[in-house]
């Protein structure tokens, strides 16, 4: 785990490792990460802690996934300048269903692997214990514990309150919820290690000391690094928007081409911490330059896109990113099966416009946004620039019933003409 970058913070680093080393497959270290449901789909931001409890349950600890029911009611303010918005049973239902798919394409809830030594992973939600607490009871028996001195003396706290932004006392409790459930996961399912990112400190911590406090037991907390770009921008956020890892929200095609994207100076960085190519085997790719480097890219892409939508998928994706910007004499894209696509009714011809198109395929984040693309020649229908903002989908534009639509060099989309 340091070798590939994962490790940032941890409270007793020595005594984890120890414990570590002395799991069984009977007796496994138990690990957790927790996520609020507060979209239907994670980022890719969320990737890296991903991987990380995916290497501990191949190295033989058991993996617990812990959705945040009750706590998508309260919102973590860590990182955020306002208060998320508020959400209901049923959004936080919905969003729960669409991130479990994500765990469970990295992760074995299945069954344990005795052969390998991998114990099955486990999902719980906070809402189990958090949502028949009894207000003046929980801080009769738990209040004690904290300190308003010590909690405003976490970085999350210090830097919303120094933007003079309010912090709510609903948010301000979410650390005392976190914490707390540490502790319950400490009692239900032997949990002994918490992992985060490093702005999850505070939080962990304060879990880490309610459980040392209240029932004498040494847990862990361990942090992973907040990834950033060469270019020192947060990792997972394009122009285009966030990076989803649910197909439905970001075609397989689209996240390959991500990761094909990356900057020359984060691809060897990035095969660590997001593939499971062995540490030597990305030494050697390291070293290559100049034009060599875009197999590195390559390859960070398909192994990347592998783990998440499966192997079966990349040679699809390959094909349509060697084919679809190569000209053909009678118009066509080459292979477009990879890409989104959105069906125009025959009868919108002559009325669809250009931006209207852009925006559905996901290839502009607004009207004016899909403007600014064509006003700055990127916008192109195959090699076609479009120069007019107005310009609207003619039957001329589609060859075989498809109208592939380019922004910019590496970016596409297909309008599938409706028979």
């Amino acid at each position: 785990m340091r070798d590939r970058g994962y490790l940032f913070q941890c409270t007793n680093l020595k005594a984890l490792d120890t414990a570590l080393l002395s799991s069984t497959p009977t007796s496994p270290l138990s690990a957790y990460l927790g996520f609020d449901a507060t979209a239907d789909s994670l980022h890719v931001g969320s990737l890296l802690q991903i991987m990380i409890l995916r290497h501990l349950q191949k190295s033989g600890a058991q993996p617990v996934v812990l959705v945040g029911g009750a706590t998508s009611k309260v919102g973590d303010p860590t990182g955020k300048d306002e208060s998320r918005k508020m959400l209901d049973d049923d959004d936080i239902g919905n969003n729960i269903k669409g991130i479990s798919k994500v765990f469970e394409t990295f992760i074995n809830f299945e069954e344990d692997n005795e052969e390998e030594g991998q114990p099955k992973a486990k999902m719980v939600n906070n809402e189990d214990w958090l949502g028949g607490l009894k207000y003046l009871n929980f801080l009769r028996d738990y209040g004690t514990y904290f300190t308003v001195n010590r909690m405003l003396s976490f970085e999350s706290v210090k830097q919303r309150m120094a933007r003079e932004n309010p912090l709510s006392f609903l948010e301000f409790n979410y650390m005392i919820l976190q914490a707390y459930d540490f502790l319950e996961l400490s009692r239900r399912e032997g949990v002994q290690l918490q992992l985060g990112g490093s702005d999850q400190w505070g939080n962990i911590v304060q879990g880490v000391e309610l459980t040392r406090k209240v029932d004498q037991k040494q847990v862990f907390g361990l942090t992973a690094p907040l990834i950033t770009t060469s270019d020192g921008k947060k990792m997972g956020k394009t122009e285009g928007g966030a990076i989803w890892l649910n197909a439905d929200k970001f075609s397989p095609y689209e996240y390959w081409q991500f990761w094909r994207n990356t900057a020359d100076a984060d691809v060897a960085r990035f095969l660590k911490l997001f593939t499971e190519i062995p540490l030597d085997v990305i030494e050697k790719l390291s070293q290559l330059e100049g034009a060599s480097i875009n197999e590195a890219k390559k390859i960070l892409a398909d192994e990347a896109t592998a783990l998440l939508h499966g192997p079966d998928c990349i040679a699809s994706i390959r094909e349509t990113a060697d084919n679809l910007f190569a000209s053909k004499s009678d118009g066509a894209a080459g292979d477009t099966s990879g890409l989104e696509r959105v069906v125009l009714s025959r009868s919108d011809l002559g009325t669809a416009k250009a931006v209207d198109m852009f925006l559905q395929l996901k290839l502009a984040t607004s009207k004016k946004d899909a403007k600014r693309l064509i006003a700055g020649g990127g916008a192109r229908i195959v090699n076609e620039q479009i120069t007019d903002e107005a310009y609207v989908l003619r039957e001329e534009d589609f060859v075989d019933g498809e109208c592939v639509l380019r922004a910019g060099k590496k970016r596409a989309g297909v309008v599938v003409l409706e028979e």
